[in-house]
Order: structure tokens, then C-alpha cells, then sequence
């Protein structure tokens, strides 16, 4: 099988494997699905019947919660405590952080969750990514990679991409990009305005910390010859710059950030690096840069689980 096609189905292992084999249970609020409850998550949500309403086909917040501050306060009390009890690893990555947690994109926020624990819910998060590459007379497309720092929290001293950023509460995309390439790149304002809007990508993955459905708002920059990338956040070891002839190899190596894959091959394929006659899977790698997330969840509680009356009279979910 080609390589870059068993990457794909990596960044893509619970899309693949997971949806239809593992006994996750869609999380509810609202009456909208905004997420999906790993059997090791639910073993510690049942501790908490006053905040999370478990069912055999779904978990619910309490919908005695009417509002986003209050929905806000009673998962982050959750949280706060089970990352006292140190049961999940993620947890150890609490930043202040926050993202918001909605049914998609362009919902309203039903509440905002610690950018560490989404995964714990398989919360969809949203970030940028901006590849940065220059045209070299002879070695023709180079592209900027960045070294992670042996410190950061997720992926330490991993390669990644030039720069890339999750979405916080409060911060649009726009201002992400620019204010992630200034953090970990120094691009300056007058080279930002190259910057490119192209798209975006979208994948479900898994690892030890939980389920990651992304979606990242794509961009790229092409940089004068003689730039320089210089961190100011110290969240970056080194970097290096790559003709496109060697990215293939860097990208498929175990000391490559697994996430950030998809935005190098989407560079790659529409810049024609990567093309149906030097790749026969070219389609069916696309589709997996493109993973419908945003149709994936249901709309809200699954009719097989409805809350109504059995038929024996007494209250609860319909099986």
C-alpha cells in the first residue's frame, strides 16, 4: 500500500476503525451531539449523576443547566477534580485555555472547555495552520519547518509545521494566524500580507489522551529567499528549510507531529508535488484530508434513545 496513504489512515485511525468498533457514546447538550465518550472517560463521568446524565445509548449534561456560564462552571468543577485525581493524562496540559464547544463551526457556543480536555469529549476543535515556503532557483519548492520545544505539553520536540494554532475563546481566525506567526515565526506584518487563505482540512484521530476531530483553517506564505524564522515565545527548539523532494520522508517519520501531516499534503497536492502520476492512491488520500465533520455528529438525541415512556409506564430512554 503507499506510504502516504497509511499515513492518512493514521491521522485518520478512529474516523477508520473507531466510529464503527469502539462503544462510544454520542455526548449531548442541549439536545444537540457536540461530541463522542470513551468507555474510560464514562467510568468517571458516572461519578458525577448530578452533572452528566448517563443512558445506555447517550451521555447528557444536565439540562438543568440553562446557560453558557453555568454549563461552563459545572464541567470546569468536573475537570478541576479530576485533574486533581490525576485519571487522565491530558489533563496534566491545563493551560487556561479554552475552546468553545458547539455542534458546528458556525453555531453558538454552548459552553467553553479547557483546550486539554475537548479530547476527553471528542469535542470538535478548530485551529490554523500557515505553511511557509520559498521558490528557490535550483532547488525549487522549499518548505519551513519548525523543531516543537522539548518543553511544550503536546508532541514535545516533534517536527511541525512553519506555524499553526488552535482557536481560543475570543480570537478569530484571522487574528490566530497572524498572532501564532508572529509567536512562533517572527513573520512580519509586511510579509503577512502574502498570506494565502487555502481552504482547509479536517480529519478524526486517536491517541492515549482521546478522540481529535480537527478542522484547520489552511493558509500559506511564500517567503523571500533570504527569510529567517526566529521564535519569541519559546515554544520552538530550531528550524529547518526542506526542498519538497525531501518532505515525503520528514513527514512520514515517527519524530513528525501526526496532526499537522494533513496540511503538509494538502500543500503538497495542490502545489502538484504530489499528483496522480506519482501517486495512485491521490483520491482516496484527498477524501481523508477532508473527513465530514461537521455532518458526522447527529443533530441531537438519537430517536432510538428519546427520552419518553416505556411501555411498561414508567419514565426514561426509549430503547
Amino acid at each position: 500500500m503507499s506510504k502516504l496513504l497509511l499515513l492518512a489512515q493514521k491521522f485518520n485511525c478512529f474516523y477508520l476503525t473507531g466510529l464503527a468498533t469502539r462503544d462510544c457514546k454520542p455526548f449531548i447538550v442541549e439536545g444537540i451531539q457536540v461530541g463522542l465518550i470513551r468507555p474510560d472517560v464514562l467510568q468517571q463521568l458516572l461519578k458525577f449523576p448530578e452533572v452528566f446524565i448517563v443512558t445506555s445509548g447517550y451521555v447528557e449534561l444536565n439540562p438543568a443547566f440553562r446557560n453558557y456560564e453555568e454549563r461552563t462552571i459545572k464541567v470546569d468543577e468536573v475537570l478541576k477534580k479530576l485533574r486533581t485525581e490525576q485519571k487522565f493524562v491530558t489533563l496534566k496540559g491545563w493551560r487556561n485555555e479554552c475552546y468553545e464547544v458547539k455542534r458546528d463551526f458556525s453555531s453558538s457556543s454552548l459552553f467553553k472547555m479547557d483546550r486539554c480536555a475537548t479530547c476527553l469529549f471528542g469535542i470538535m476543535n478548530y485551529g490554523v495552520d500557515i505553511t511557509g515556503y520559498v521558490r528557490h532557483p535550483e532547488l525549487g519548492i522549499c518548505i519551513w519547518f519548525q523543531k516543537r520545544a522539548a518543553n511544550k505539553q503536546t508532541w514535545p520536540g516533534h517536527w511541525d509545521n512553519l506555524v499553526g494554532g488552535g482557536l481560543s475563546v475570543g480570537h478569530g481566525i484571522l487574528e490566530t494566524a497572524f498572532k501564532e506567526s508572529q509567536e512562533e515565526a517572527s513573520v512580519s506584518k509586511e510579509l503577512m500580507k502574502n498570506l494565502v487563505s487555502a481552504g482547509s482540512v479536517s480529519f478524526f484521530y486517536e491517541s492515549q489522551r482521546g478522540l481529535f476531530p480537527n478542522t484547520v483553517f489552511v493558509f500559506e506564505i511564500e517567503l523571500p529567499l533570504d527569510f529567517k524564522p526566529v521564535n519569541s515565545d519559546g515554544e520552538v527548539d530550531e528550524f529547518e528549510l526542506l526542498p519538497a523532494t525531501q518532505v515525503i520522508d520528514k513527514i512520514c517519520s515517527p519524530n513528525f507531529k501526526m496532526t499537522s501531516v494533513p496540511v503538509v499534503l494538502d500543500f503538497m497536492i495542490r502545489h502538484g508535488i504530489i499528483n496522480i502520476e506519482n501517486e495512485k492512491e491521490l483520491l482516496r488520500i484527498i477524501e481523508l484530508l477532508h473527513v465530514p465533520l461537521q455532518t458526522l455528529y447527529n443533530n441531537g438525541i438519537p430517536k432510538k434513545y428519546a427520552f419518553g415512556i416505556k411501555e411498561n409506564g414508567e419514565n426514561g430512554p426509549v430503547e
